[in-house]
């Protein structure tokens, strides 16, 4: 058993004002196997007065200076990386050796991008007479998810520090651990006292009070569309600053003259990506109605060639969701589904043969239009819908026809096409012909997916503001 008994204020582990604890559910056993303290507002506040202490000195840190400290850390991340993935893999359900990659892999290197992204900010412009400079924005109140929990630290916190501001951070309650290594990773690198902290709690009692402290200049999250609507309006009554990602219900749009077998097959992956638990998934295949039937084929064969299981058995491929109340979400909507008259290729809402214990859910794809729920609303697990269009036209009037507006892919012969395609999608991040993401480019969506972007110098000037001298 785990069990972190204190909380990261002032450049001190101490104990929390409250007199509870959470406990952590391995989703593979679902077997509690951690417990981290329950925070409390009086805890926020304390955290808070400590980073608003630290403003003035860390926000007159040169680039350079904050470029070497983040550098460090991700060098001493580097040297934990075996015990923050064996962790996380204990807190998520990702399969181990993909753990490594996505969970830690991908941290380290999006710390080392915003560590060199700072250089390519402009900190000062003349325009005309003038000089506008580029200065912190002041504390930063981040709020993290749980699905990759690391990587949300590193994005925010990273870029913040980036910025010059000082954080705290409230990290998820399903999937704390590795904040409070990176909190002892930011220590062991010497990071001035105040400038990072970390209040472990839940939303309604650490989240609230963080986006409510009359300290706190700017809050980011990343979570669902209600607990955005939630900091945006809580945000309001002190005119905060608020960066949101909120999720999405990205298409995957394959053209006719497109490598078919490869877009269908590459864009499941993506959808399955973490047990489907990815904001950016291409869970919508969008594809010529005379392809439909070849398209089946090839999602059905994909999807059920995952081996569900112990994610720390490297035969895995896929391990369960994170919690209990996300299985009933996803095989609720998997019954949805079927009540609507989807037609279900493979998968189903039962629960996988030979495996009674853990949230496992079975690789599910359906074939149905863009109208139904499965088609509409943020699933977050391993449930694709195939869609079947009559033109190109109509294809991206699909893409665009969803609430969401996070990002999409597209398949074609030429590039030049594809690209074309892109300008007229109504979303903040478009693939070509199976691209991987440019962590130095910005992230962030269109509508409900939410405000602003997060990457590199992108990232980093959501957290600055701008100053007129001259």
């Amino acid at each position: 058993m785990i069990e972190k008994d204190k909380i990261f204020i002032n450049g001190e582990w101490i104990a929390s004002k409250g007199d509870h604890v959470i406990e952590i559910i391995n989703p593979a056993t679902e077997e509690p196997f951690a417990t981290v303290p329950e925070g409390t507002a009086e805890d926020v506040d304390r955290a808070v007065t400590a980073a608003a202490g630290a403003l003035d000195q860390w926000s007159h840190t040169s680039p350079e200076e904050r470029t070497d400290m983040l550098t460090r850390i991700a060098r001493l991340i580097e040297e934990r990386a075996d015990e923050l993935t064996s962790v996380i893999v204990r807190e998520v359900g990702q399969p181990r050796d993909l753990a490594a990659k996505l969970q830690v892999g991908a941290p380290v290197e999006s710390l080392d991008v915003i560590a060199q992204s700072i250089r390519e900010v402009a900190w000062t412009e003349q325009v005309g007479h003038t000089e506008v400079w580029r200065e912190a924005a002041g504390v930063v109140g981040a709020i993290t998810p749980w699905n990759v929990p690391l990587l949300m630290v590193v994005m925010k916190a990273g870029a913040a520090l980036a910025a010059g501001c000082p954080v705290v951070l409230k990290s998820s309650e399903i999937a704390p651990l590795s904040s409070f290594i990176f909190a002892e990773v930011v220590a062991e690198a010497g990071l001035p006292d105040g400038v990072f902290n970390l209040v472990s709690g839940t939303g309604p009692e650490v989240g609230e009070a963080l986006v409510l402290h009359p300290l706190v200049d700017v809050i980011s999250l990343t979570g669902s569309v209600r607990a955005g609507q939630r900091v945006m309006e809580l945000a309001s009554q002190s005119v905060k600053r608020v960066a949101l990602e909120l999720g999405g219900k990205s298409a995957n749009l394959i053209l006719g003259d497109a490598d078919f077998s490869r877009a269908v097959q590459d864009g499941i992956a993506d959808a399955f990506r973490n047990s489907g638990q990815a904001c950016g998934g291409l869970t919508r295949v969008l594809v010529p109605r005379d392809r439909l039937a070849e398209a089946e084929e090839f999602a059905v064969a994909t999807a059920e060639s995952y081996v569900l299981g112990d994610p720390f058995d490297p035969r895995s491929t896929l391990g369960p969701v994170t919690t209990a109340a996300q299985r009933s979400r996803v095989r609720g909507y998997i019954q949805a589904g079927l009540d609507e008259g989807a037609k279900l290729l493979t998968g189903g809402s039962e629960a996988p043969a030979g495996l009674d214990r853990g949230y496992y859910v079975k690789p599910t794809v359906f074939t149905g239009t863009n109208s139904m729920k499965v088609a509409r609303e943020e699933i977050f697990g391993p449930v694709v819908v195939i869609i079947p269009f009559d033109s190109e036209s109509d294809g991206i009037a699909m893409v665009n026809d969803s609430p969401y507006g996070l990002a999409a892919g597209v398949w074609c012969a030429e590039d030049g096409h594809a690209r074309e395609i892109a300008r007229k999608l109504r979303v903040g991040r478009v693939r070509i012909n199976g691209s991987a993401p440019n962590r130095r480019a910005p992230h962030g969506g269109y509508k409900i997916s939410g405000i602003g972007r997060e990457w590199g110098r992108f990232g980093i000037e959501e957290f600055l503001e701008y100053k007129s001298v001259g």
